[in-house]
C-alpha cells in the first residue's frame, strides 16, 4: 500500500497531469519566469542601478504572472464569448488615447484614468485583435471566403490606423502582423497570399506619403546611418557599437561604457539588448536567444495540440507575434531594420507590455487545458 500511494503521488506531479488539472503548463511557465528574472537582472544595470524602476518592473511581472495563471483557467467557450467585448473596449480605449491620452516624449500613447495605473491600450489590442479575427473567421467553416477576409481586413485596419495616429509605427506593425497571422493560419490559398503580398509591395509608395518626417528619416538612416551620425543615425550607431564591443564574454556586469555613460539611448527599453551584448557578450545574447527559442518551441507545441479552430488560430497568432517582437527588436538594434520603437519582450522596462505578454501565454495555456477537458482526457 505505501508503495502504491507513493506511485500515486509521483503520478499526480507529472507535468502533463499537472497541466490537465491546473491549466498551467509547467515547462512554459518555468522558462518564462527564468526569462523575466534574466530581464530584471539586466534592467538593474541598463537603468543605471535604478532599484525603484526594477522593483516596479518586478511588481508588474508578478501581476502579469498572476494574470497568466487566472487566464489559464478560463474555458475556451468563455474566451470566445468575451472576445468581441474585449475588442470593442480596446478600440474605445484607443479612441480615448487620441482624445485625452498622456503625451510622453511627443507621443500620445498612454491613458491615465482615475483609480488605475497609467497603461498603454495598444498592448491590450495586441491580444484583442488576433482573438477578434480568429472569432470572426471561425464563425463559418474554414478556409475563409473572400467576404470574410474583407471584414477581417477591416478589423485589422481600424485599430492599426488608430495606433499609427498616436504615432506608434512599431506597435501598429506588430498588431497588423498579429491579425494577419490569424488570417494566414486560417488557411488562405497561396495564390491569394501572393496577391496580398503584391498589394502590400505596391502600397509602399502610399505608405511613404503618409509617414511622418521622423519615420521617413529612420528608414533613410537604415540605409546610411553615417549620413547623420550626431542626429538621426546616433541611436543605430551607438547600439551597434555597444552590441559589437562586448566580444565573447562582455565587459562585465554594469561595466559597459555605452550604457553606463549614457551614450546608448533608451538603454532600459528599446535598446536593452545592446546592453546585454556589451556587458555579457555573445554568451549573454546566446543565453537569451535560447530562452526565447524554448518559449517559442513550447508555444508552437501547445498550438499544434490545440483542438478547435479558434484555439489554433489564437494560439498560433500569439506565438508568431511574439517571434516578430523578438525579431524586430534584434533587427532594429543590429541595424538590419529601421528603429521603430519595439521593446524586447519580457526584458525591456514596461509594465503594460510585460502584463499583456504574460496574459498571452495564459491564453495559449487556456486553449490547451480547455481542449483536454472538452475532449474527455483525464
Amino acid at each position: 500500500m505505501p508503495a502504491a500511494t507513493e506511485i500515486g503521488h509521483i503520478e499526480s506531479f507529472r507535468p502533463k497531469r499537472f497541466a490537465q488539472r491546473y491549466g498551467v503548463d509547467p515547462f512554459l511557465t518555468l522558462v518564462v519566469v527564468v526569462t523575466v528574472l534574466y530581464g530584471l537582472v539586466v534592467l538593474y544595470s541598463a537603468s543605471g542601478q535604478n532599484m525603484p524602476m526594477v522593483l516596479r518592473q518586478a511588481a508588474y511581472a508578478l501581476a502579469g504572472l498572476a494574470s497568466m495563471f487566472v487566464v489559464s483557467q478560463a474555458r475556451r467557450d468563455v474566451v470566445i464569448h468575451v472576445t468581441p467585448f474585449v475588442f470593442a473596449l480596446s478600440a474605445v480605449f484607443l479612441v480615448a488615447v487620441l482624445l485625452m491620452g498622456v503625451d510622453v516624449k511627443g507621443a500620445q500613447r498612454w491613458l491615465d484614468l482615475p483609480g488605475f495605473p497609467r497603461f498603454q491600450p495598444s498592448e491590450l489590442m495586441k491580444l484583442a485583435l488576433p482573438a477578434m479575427v480568429a472569432w470572426w473567421l471561425t464563425r463559418r467553416k474554414l478556409p475563409p471566403t473572400l467576404s470574410q477576409l474583407i471584414i477581417a481586413a477591416a478589423l485589422i485596419v481600424i485599430p492599426v490606423a488608430l495606433i499609427a495616429k498616436q504615432p506608434d509605427l512599431g506597435t501598429s506593425i506588430i498588431i497588423a502582423g498579429s491579425g494577419f497571422f490569424a488570417i494566414f493560419l486560417a488557411g488562405i490559398s497561396w495564390r491569394l497570399l501572393a496577391m496580398l503580398g503584391g498589394l502590400a509591395v505596391a502600397a509602399f509608395p502610399l505608405l511613404w506619403m503618409v509617414m511622418l518626417d521622423y519615420q521617413r528619416t529612420r528608414v533613410m538612416t537604415l540605409i546610411d546611418p553615417q549620413s547623420d551620425p550626431l542626429g538621426a543615425g546616433w541611436n543605430s550607431i551607438q547600439a551597434m557599437t555597444a552590441l559589437g564591443s562586448g566580444g565573447l564574454f562582455g565587459k562585465g556586469y554594469a561595466s559597459g561604457t555605452q550604457a553606463q555613460l549614457k551614450f546608448l539611448p533608451e538603454s532600459h527599453t528599446d535598446f536593452i539588448v545592446a546592453v546585454i551584448g556589451e556587458e555579457m557578450g555573445f554568451l549573454g545574447i546566446s543565453a537569451l536567444l535560447i530562452l526565447y527559442t524554448l518559449i517559442l518551441g513550447r508555444c508552437l507545441a501547445l498550438t499544434m495540440r490545440a483542438r478547435g479552430n479558434f484555439g489554433r488560430l489564437l494560439s498560433g497568432s500569439i506565438t508568431l507575434t511574439f517571434f516578430v517582437y523578438v525579431f524586430v527588436n534584434f533587427g532594429m538594434v543590429s541595424g538590419i531594420l529601421p528603429v521603430v520603437g519595439v521593446p524586447l519582450p519580457l526584458i525591456s522596462y514596461g509594465g503594460t507590455s510585460i502584463v499583456s505578454l504574460l496574459i498571452g501565454f495564459g491564453l495559449i495555456m487556456s486553449m490547451q487545458r480547455t481542449n483536454r477537458v472538452l475532449s474527455g482526457e483525464s
